[in-house]
């Protein structure tokens, strides 16, 4: 049986009149559809044993719609029924008590409410839906809790058309508007928060904890978003309007300015709310395949999820009671004393909350991120093990492809492009950081332009494909976007169209195993996607274009046409040089960065050519690094017009060929110490770390290479040896003196590998004397942040 209760709307001038009790006679209770007006009994509300007469009957009958007129700000019940001073008490009731709450013994209470029977219920659906409308409804200038929000829900539309959810909807719709209810008519009663919750929580004992949470949440939202709706509505819809006059939404937005701090407050209340439950629905979603429950991460959290479900419904039942309270004491609550840091004081301990678990599912989250890293890079190592008709499964596994994504940038063209556009083609992965230098990209510009010029057979044509590595530990800023796009926008290749879509375990492989470091790679796929080269920039700055196909077979066949002369050292690099060669000219190549040495070294050479009366042109080839000092010496040679001299660029290439010279050789394993050309080049590499230096050649071939402690005395006692040139030659003279001079003073030979350099010799020998050097660890900074660093 029910009892019903009828509301007497007495005309203004016979309320005066009225005594209180007589306004309405009782409160009765219906069965629970809200929006039918049934309501389920309700033992809070006061029942009153009189029934008006001429209004109503007491009498059984059958649960039935009825209607509710709702109580105004006026409206004053019998005994034992709440007035408006009992209603302004309830919005305090609160006040404090979850602060002084203990979590141990109410989650010991609502523990034992707990009882799912495993049912599943598609919660993310469920959730996406409150989303939206909480969203929508929200009262602030940021139109949008949830960014992006509306766009899934369209998305959405059509599964939530599937007659699976469309019956999960239909299932669930009973139990959402119980809670409604519920939450709606315990607030009106006064009741505890606490003791709503735990209503609340024998309700919905059969389902799992976040099943709970969504369920409270979406019963919330259904109200609110009813309140909402009116509001936003109801000055253009006069169906809207006469229902927004019983509800007192006009008097509402009409005091929205002194309620504006409480909207604020609530607004973030249910941010608070909608962020832990997306957090503690987040842990039911983690594979298991990567995630198990006994995972500290995990079990930490799954400890902490009843409790922050009962503080996320503790904050429901308080914004319910907020929007309750407002519909029924109309200016009242708008005269109320009641601060709103009562709902600020719930979201805080919520966002707590939610800050110990999300960082508790990072946690899951890296664990998952570092497993499925391990399996992609296993991946890799196998798919680089297997034989393949093409390159585009290797090239898939490099650069994250799906069917729908257009994964490259044509610097050519200047559009976005498929893999496919590598199918079958000698593929040059230039692999580097956001740090590559100007004098990087300009070389292997004109490189690889002047190999698209002169390219006369498709079987010559090579693509290649920038790949940028960043730190993914880093946040991606605006600044590292205008470097990246910077970068790309001069590259005439094909680049990956962002950094974001090379993989973490592509990162880890191109370090382990193809050992890049701080320098750029140049790593070579066959047309099969065959790896022939590991590090083909060091044959690109030797050779260029000219080492096509970039193989190793082809870096050893380059090597054995290979002497030690002049054109190996400036091939490529000055044309003016390379004039001096055709001419026979005698040609002193120095560098260093002592200004005194430099002077006194070229007019010396000068008196001691003029004087032997030799063709003789000089070229100042700088050093690897102090590039602003290079600067100014530079600066001075031309002004003292001592001799020729190079631009950064030029020297730049220089240093950079000769150091890979070097790593091509011990790339190869054939870094021999009986290699008479690898010599030459470790004293020029060792003479640029110390004092000055010269080579001296007669045309091509060269006479002598030489420290600046040995060249210069050469060339000041050219009295001593000038009587045997007339017999020997110049370049037989200067060689026998200089000899003499080396073995009396023998500088100290240094090489510097960067620790991150990738592949060290584990030992060297001398150049000079064939000793095993000593390895010592150096701390060294230049002062110059366009520095190469030698080696790799």
């Amino acid at each position: 049986m029910y009892d019903t209760f009828v509301a007497e709307i007495l005309p203004s001038s016979h309320r005066s009149k009225a005594a209180p009790h007589e306004e309405i006679t009782r409160v009765s209770c219906c069965p629970f559809r809200v929006r039918d007006y049934n309501l389920e009994a309700c033992p809070d509300l006061p029942r009153q044993a009189s029934i008006k007469s001429g209004l109503a009957q007491r009498e059984s009958i059958k649960p039935t719609p009825k209607l509710f007129v709702k109580m105004s700000n006026r409206l004053l019940l019998g005994p034992g029924s709440i007035g408006s001073d009992s209603m302004q008490q309830l919005i305090k009731t609160d006040r404090g008590s979850f602060m002084a709450s203990d979590d141990t013994v109410m989650l010991k209470q609502i523990q034992t409410t707990h009882n799912p029977d495993g049912r599943e219920i598609d919660i993310k659906s469920i959730l996406l839906i409150v989303e939206d409308i909480l969203s929508r409804a929200t009262m602030t200038v940021e139109t949008s809790i949830v960014p992006g929000v509306h766009a899934q829900i369209e998305n959405m539309e059509n599964k939530t058309h599937q007659a699976s959810v469309t019956l999960m909807l239909e299932a669930l719709s009973y139990i959402i508007d119980r809670i409604a209810c519920e939450m709606t008519y315990k607030s009106l009663a006064g009741v505890d928060g606490h003791q709503i919750t735990v209503s609340l929580f024998t309700m919905l004992s059969s389902y799992s904890w976040d099943a709970k949470l969504v369920l409270a949440l979406a019963a919330f939202a259904l109200n609110y978003g009813e309140f909402w709706l009116l509001a936003q509505i109801y000055t253009s819809n006069q169906l809207a309007k006469s229902m927004a006059i019983l509800k007192q939404l006009p008097f509402i937005m009409e005091h929205s300015g002194p309620l504006k701090p409480r909207f604020d407050s609530l607004n973030s209340l249910i941010k608070a709310v909608l962020d832990l439950t997306r957090c503690i629905v987040s842990f039911r979603e983690l594979p298991s395949t990567y995630i198990t429950q006994d995972m500290p991460a995990l079990s930490t959290a799954m400890a902490t999820v009843p409790t922050a479900v009962y503080w996320a419904i503790r904050g429901i039942i308080a914004c319910a009671t907020q929007i309750t309270s407002l519909t029924t004491m109309g200016h009242e609550y708008v005269a109320a004393t009641m601060e709103a840091w009562e709902l600020s004081t719930l979201a805080h301990k919520i966002n707590n909350i939610h800050e110990h678990l999300k960082k508790q599912l990072d946690i899951c989250y890296q664990l998952i991120e570092d497993r499925r890293s391990i399996e992609a890079y296993e991946a890799l190592l196998r798919v680089f093990d297997m034989i393949h008709i093409d390159n585009m499964k290797v090239l898939r596994m490099l650069i994250y492809a799906k069917d729908d994504l257009q994964p490259l940038f044509d610097g050519s063209s200047k559009r976005r492009v498929n893999l496919d556009v590598l199918r079958r083609k000698n593929v040059l992965l230039l692999i580097s950081s956001l740090n590559i230098l100007p004098d990087e990209l300009s070389i292997l510009e004109q490189i690889y332009s002047e190999s698209r010029h002169h390219a006369t057979r498709m079987d010559n044509l090579y693509e290649m494909v920038w790949i940028p590595i960043v730190d993914r530990t880093v946040q991606w800023t605006d600044p590292m976007q205008k470097q990246f796009e910077d970068l790309q926008s001069t590259m005439p290749w094909y680049t990956v169209h962002h950094p974001s879509l090379i993989d973490r375990a592509v990162i880890r492989f191109v370090k382990e195993k193809w050992h890049l470091r701080n320098k750029p790679i140049l790593v070579v796929l066959d047309p099969q996607g065959k790896v022939v080269s590991p590090n083909a920039i060091h044959m690109m700055w030797i050779w260029g274009s000219n080492a096509f196909p970039f193989t190793i077979t082809r870096e050893e066949a380059l090597w054995r046409e290979e002497t030690w002369r002049l054109e190996l050292l400036v091939n490529g690099t000055d044309q003016t040089i390379l004039n001096w060669i055709k001419e026979g000219k005698y040609i002193f190549l120095y560098g260093g960065d002592d200004m005194e040495w430099i002077q006194r070294f070229t007019k010396t050479a000068r008196v001691v050519a003029q004087a032997a009366n030799i063709p003789l042109e000089m070229a100042y080839v700088g050093k690897s690094s102090k590039k602003e000092q290079i600067r100014r010496i530079i600066n001075t040679i031309n002004q003292e017009k001592l001799s020729y001299s190079w631009s950064d660029l030029m020297i730049w290439f220089f240093w950079t060929r000769l150091e890979s010279m070097l790593f091509s050789k011990i790339q190869l394993g054939r870094a021999d110490d009986q290699d008479p050309t690898m010599q030459e080049i470790k004293k020029l590499l060792s003479y640029d770390k110390s004092g000055g230096w010269a080579v001296l050649s007669k045309g091509a071939d060269v006479v002598v290479n030489g420290h600046g402690t040995t060249m210069l005395p050469t060339l000041v006692e050219y009295d001593t040896w000038k009587g045997h040139v007339i017999t020997k030659g110049f370049e037989k003279s200067f060689k026998d003196h200089h000899d003499m001079l080396h073995g009396v003073a023998h500088p100290c030979c240094r090489f510097e590998f960067p620790s991150m350099g990738g592949r060290i010799p584990e030992s060297m020998k001398c150049p000079e004397c064939q000793r095993t050097m000593e390895k010592y660890t150096t701390f060294l900074c230049c002062h110059d942040d366009n520095t190469t660093t030698s080696f790799y």
